[in-house]
């Protein structure tokens, strides 16, 4: 790699933050290159999300549905078949889709004029970035502005080596070679239980096992008790209140200990394989932060004012920050950050960025859930519409779950919305634009949706609002 003119940012990561960063910058006419030293060492951009996340994990939760239909629900549609899994198949079809993806990005790289560097970047010095080669090879790089976007990585766990065999991570749980008699998952959080949810349909045994007394933590609380019962009713087994104080790999499989956190003896499973899913911690070890004076917290994020670090010229973006640790939230910060940088006006509301959980059941919320309602003081109303009562639900035979809608008791307007049935992934965006409007739930209420579709229930939910509610 030659050493080139100057450009006007550089970004540090290929992933949701920092390919959107580079096609964002591209689009405005900044003179861009992204670095990035690939997943594994490999040559696709796309990070984490896209070739060891989100997307593959999709793929296998979309696969795993349809199979668990076709063995439960198919026969009662009329539709009669005995399915046999073809795992290397499903594997297959899911790293096809995942390399389509990631192509798709060089594609918009070059499209938008971005110059891509694969390797290793790190700061040396201000306007200065170090990228080493997939060969060796160091390259020097200059820029007015330095956007850090290196994600983050799987949390571990003491007492619980991860070896990418029988205890694995988010990424070896995405490519098991067998399906396992008895699945352990050390995690009660989002991750976990997708995946832990995928193997369940395929046929296997699991058992969760959580510190907290409760499941997926930061969701709302009457969501959540819904969304486990949903669960064990599908056969996952769960240990909340539990430690896990160490994992021991035998010849076929492993030996977890777990103790009540509120005392008491200790306890064993035995699993095939164990997937530790505790969360994830910022990628910030060896980006030459120190040359240009920033100094990550002890919990390895760094410290922004709207994105902009205690350096002059450096920026961080997504999982390196403080906020929800999702790819949406990183393409929100890369679009700000960029167009701050170009010198337009760029705004982020954390408040009204969506969580969603992609089981069967799929969960969704955005906004503020009762607890921090009630912590806060603010006086609210609550409508609620379940899926019972929906045609189109019924009509699918998907009639699990309720909408749930939070409005300001004085002013109505909505405060949060928390969504748990078939599909609600694409139905919280409503609520995230009805917010960023600052809608009444009497506006969502009055909007006319077409029928028979589940968001109807969106709209009945608000309804219930005042108490209007006409269809249950």
């Amino acid at each position: 790699m030659a050493e080139t003119t100057p450009y006007d940012v550089i970004i540090i990561g290929g992933g949701p933050g920092g390919y959107n960063a580079a096609i964002r910058a591209g689009q405005l006419g900044l003179k861009v290159a992204c670095v990035d030293k690939g997943v594994d060492g490999g040559e696709t951009l796309g990070g984490t999300c896209l070739n060891v996340g989100c997307m593959p994990s999709k793929a296998l939760l979309h696969a795993s549905e349809l199979f668990a239909a076709a063995n439960t629900e198919f026969a009662t549609l009329g539709i009669e078949v005995t399915p046999k899994l073809n795992l290397p198949q499903m594997m297959k079809q899911k790293a096809e889709s995942v390399a389509a993806l990631t192509k798709g990005i060089e594609f918009l790289f070059k499209k938008n004029k971005v110059d891509r560097v694969r390797g290793a970047g790190r700061i040396a010095g201000p306007g200065k970035v170090e990228v080493t080669g997939p060969d060796g090879a160091v390259a020097t790089l200059e820029a007015k502005d330095i956007v850090i976007a290196t994600g983050s990585l799987p949390s571990g766990l003491p007492g619980v080596e991860v070896d990418q065999k029988r205890i694995v991570d988010s990424t070896g749980a995405l490519t098991l070679p067998e399906v396992p008699g008895h699945l352990v998952v050390i995690g009660a959080g989002i991750i976990g239980l997708e995946l832990g949810s995928v193997w369940r349909r395929l046929g296997a045994k699991v058992t969760v096992v959580e510190f907290l007394d409760r499941i997926t933590p930061g969701m709302d609380a009457e969501m959540a008790k819904t969304f486990q019962r949903s669960l064990t009713k599908q056969g996952m087994e769960f240990k909340l209140g539990a430690k896990v104080t160490g994992a021991k790999v035998g010849k076929k499989g492993v030996t977890l200990t777990y103790e009540p956190v509120a005392g008491g003896a200790a306890e064993t499973l035995e699993a095939d394989y164990v997937l530790l899913a505790i969360g994830r911690r910022p990628y910030t070890e060896g980006l030459g932060l120190d040359t240009v004076g920033v100094t990550p917290d002890k919990r390895g994020f760094i410290e922004t004012d709207h994105l902009r670090t205690s350096a002059a010229g450096v920026w961080a973006i997504g999982d390196v920050t403080h906020g929800p640790m999702l790819a949406h939230k990183a393409e929100e910060d890369a679009v700000a950050c960029i167009e701050t940088i170009a010198g337009k006006y760029a705004h982020i509301d954390y408040n009204l960025v969506p969580s969603v959980v992609y089981t069967s059941p799929e969960v969704a919320w955005v906004g503020k859930t009762e607890e921090q309602l009630k912590a806060e003081g603010r006086a609210y109303k609550v409508g609620k519409f379940p899926f019972t009562a929906n045609s189109r639900a019924k009509i699918n035979h998907e009639t699990e779950g309720f909408v749930k809608v939070l409005a300001d008791a004085t002013t109505d307007e909505v405060l949060g919305a928390h969504l748990i049935g078939p599909q609600v992934s694409e139905m919280v965006g409503e609520y995230a634009v009805a917010m960023a409007f600052r809608a009444a739930s009497e506006d969502v209420a009055r909007t006319c949706h077409p029928h028979p579709t589940r968001s109807e229930a969106l709209r009945q939910a608000a309804m219930g609002v005042e108490g209007w509610t006409m269809q249950a």
